[in-house]
């Protein structure tokens, strides 16, 4: 089970190869059809967007496992695995509904940009995206606190802050790769410490549990 846990880097290397590059502003609509009809955008959306979500639920199951399944660590799979669901939901349908809609825009199809603010950026998919990056968010700053209730506090700095550095580059594109690859080392070394040490999971199983339990007052 805790083999899961290289689920989680591999996730972070294709957060950061997703957003070398960015589609062109739906107001410069022939920029933006040409993109959106390349292999980039559709290998993007279904390799590292879509694939990438189940690495990350893969990747938590794994982490949770490492903290003993504690609470933090059992709510933050909770969240995560909701989020990277919905996420799914949002970059499955850009895969295929932009595509079609910029190659009938190429073909001189009459009423393109309309149809797609309609679909592609039709306000239920804009909430969902939005809602399901806030929830990632959170999801991540769980797993931050589990971590650092079972003595891996630099690592769950690391987790909750990446994770939300690379939710904000939404705003600030450039910042995404950084995030992403970042996110890849510091889940890497994580990942290597457990494999490293038999005696590691245990240890911090045993941490998760002891904090989890409320201690009586005499």
């Amino acid at each position: 089970m805790k083999a899961l846990l290289w689920a989680l880097p591999a996730y972070g290397v294709l957060l950061g190869l997703s957003t070398l590059t960015h589609q062109p502003p739906v107001s410069d609509f022939g920029a933006y059809a040409d993109y959106v009809t390349t292999d980039i955008f559709l290998t993007s959306h279904l390799g590292a967007s879509v694939f990438g979500a189940a690495l990350a639920i893969l990747g938590a199951v794994g982490l949770a496992f490492t903290l003993g399944f504690s609470r933090p660590a059992l709510a933050g799979l909770t969240l995560t695995t909701v989020a990277n669901v919905f996420l799914a939901a949002t970059f499955g349908s850009a895969a295929f509904v932009q595509p079609g809609i910029g190659r009938a825009h190429q073909a001189g199809v009459a009423g393109m940009p309309a149809l797609n603010d309609d679909t592609a950026y039709g306000s239920a998919l804009v909430v969902t995206a939005l809602s399901a990056s806030f929830l990632l968010v959170v999801a991540a700053v769980v797993m931050g606190v589990a971590l650092s209730r079972a003595a891996l506090k630099p690592y769950g700095i690391a987790y909750a802050s990446l994770m939300a550095l690379f939710v904000a580059g939404i705003a600030v594109p450039v910042v995404q790769p950084f995030a992403g690859f970042a996110f890849a080392a510091a889940t890497g070394l994580l990942a290597f410490s457990v494999a490293r040490h038999d005696s590691f999971v245990g240890a911090v199983s045993g941490r998760s549990r002891a904090q989890s339990v409320p201690t009586r007052q005499a």
